[in-house]
C-alpha cells in the first residue's frame, strides 16, 4: 500500500482566502463551483476540492476576488500565492512521466587509485512518450511544483535497484532526496523488498545523500540512514564542502563514504585554496571513518595530486561518462 504522496493520485488542492471581498465571496465559489459539480469542502476560510474545480476556481478568482490575498497548497505543503497554481497545472506532464515509469538509469563509474572499477553511481535518465529526452533540471523542479517530488524519487529508487542486478560484485550508488521520505519504516518499505525479491545483496548499495549542504532536519536524517544501516546497506554523503554545518554533520552521520564535492577538485593540483579544502576533508574523513571519494575528477593531474594525499575513491569523466550499460558489458 502506499500514501498518496508516494503515487500520482488526483490532487487535492487546499485553497485559503485572507481579505473582506473574499470571505464575503465564499458562497457565491461554492455556488458557481457546485452547479459545474464539482465536491467541494469546506473548513472556515479554507475549501477543498481535486484538480478540475482548481482549474474552474482559478478562472473565477483572475476574475472576481482580490488574488494577491488567496492563496493555495497540495498534499499539505506550504502554502504559495494563487499566481502560482497555473505553474502547477503546467506541469501536469510528469504525472505520465511517474505512472508510466519512463525513466532507465545510467552508469557511471567509481574507480580505485588504479583505476579498476569498484563502483558505478546509477543515475536517472527520464523520457517522454515520443522517446525525447528529459533532462533532471527539468524533471525535479517539475515535480517539486506539483507535490511529485516523493513519487519521483521513489520510481527513481527503485529503477536503480533494478539496474543494480547486472553489477554482481560491483557497489552501486543510489542517489535519494532525505525530504522525500516521510516515515523510513513506510516509505523504503518497497525498496528493501524489491532488492531482496531480486537477489540484490544489501552490502552491495550505497544509499548517497543528495545535496548533503542542504540538509536541514537531521534528527529525520538519521533515522533514515538508521534503517539502511539496520537493513544491511551502506551510505554516503554527496557534494560535501568546507561548510560548518556538513564539517559537524559528518561526525554525527559517520557515513561509509564521503564524496568532495566537484568544485574542489577540479583544479585542486594547482589550487592552494581547493588544496586546504581537499586536506581537511580528508583528515575529517580519516576522524570519521569513511571512505573518502573525490567527484567530478577531469584532468590528469588532479588525480594524481588527490592520490598522493590519499584519497581512495575517484568519479568523474576522466574514467567514464554516464552510459546506458556498464563499462565491462558495453566493452
Amino acid at each position: 500500500m502506499e500514501c498518496n504522496s508516494c503515487s500520482v493520485a488526483s490532487l487535492k488542492f487546499e485553497i485559503k482566502f485572507d481579505g473582506e471581498t473574499n470571505q464575503s465571496s465564499l458562497g457565491q465559489i461554492i455556488d458557481h463551483l457546485e452547479r459545474r459539480e464539482i465536491t467541494i469542502s469546506r473548513k472556515e476560510s479554507v475549501l477543498q476540492m481535486d484538480e478540475k474545480g482548481a482549474k474552474e476556481f482559478l478562472d473565477f478568482c483572475n476574475h472576481f476576488l482580490e488574488t494577491d490575498k488567496v492563496m493555495f497548497r497540495i498534499n499539505r505543503e506550504k502554502w504559495q500565492p494563487v499566481s502560482e497554481m497555473e505553474h502547477v497545472f503546467d506541469m501536469e506532464w510528469i504525472d505520465d512521466v511517474i505512472s508510466n515509469e519512463r525513466l532507465i538509469c545510467h552508469y557511471q563509474p567509481i574507480v580505485t587509485e588504479t583505476e579498476e572499477i569498484f563502483a558505478y553511481e546509477l543515475l536517472s535518465r527520464f523520457n517522454n512518450a515520443d522517446g525525447s529526452t528529459i533532462y533532471p533540471n527539468e524533471i525535479f523542479p517539475a515535480a517539486k511544483s506539483r507535490g511529485r517530488l516523493y513519487a519521483l524519487d521513489r520510481i527513481c529508487r527503485m529503477t536503480a535497484v533494478k539496474h543494480a542486478v547486472p553489477l554482481k560484485d560491483k557497489k552501486a550508488f543510489i542517489n535519494f532526496i532525505p525530504t522525500s521520505i516521510y516515515s523510513p519504516e513506510f516509505c523504503l518499505r518497497s525498496t528493501t523488498s524489491l532488492a531482496n525479491q531480486l537477489g540484490v545483496n544489501p552490502k552491495q548499495l550505497v544509499f548517497e545523500v543528495v545535496e548533503t549542504e542542504k540538509v536541514d532536519d537531521v534528527d529525520h536524517l538519521k533515522k533514515i540512514l538508521a534503517f539502511y544501516k539496520e537493513k544491511g546497506f551502506q551510505y554516503a554523503l554527496d557534494d560535501v564542502g568546507e561548510g560548518h554545518s556538513t564539517i559537524e554533520l559528518l561526525a554525527e552521520l559517520r557515513p561509509h563514504y564521503m564524496k568532495l564535492d566537484m568544485q574542489y577538485v577540479q583544479g585542486v593540483a594547482t589550487d592552494a585554496a581547493k588544496q586546504e579544502v581537499a586536506l581537511k576533508f580528508l583528515k575529517k574523513a580519516s576522524e570519521v571513518g569513511s571512505i573518502p571519494l573525490a567527484e567530478g575528477v577531469e584532468e590528469k593531474a588532479d588525480f594524481e595530486w588527490l592520490k598522493r594525499q590519499g584519497y581512495k575513491l575517484f568519479q568523474g569523466y576522466l574514467f567514464g561518462k554516464p552510459a546506458a550499460a556498464p563499462l565491462e558489458m558495453a566493452r
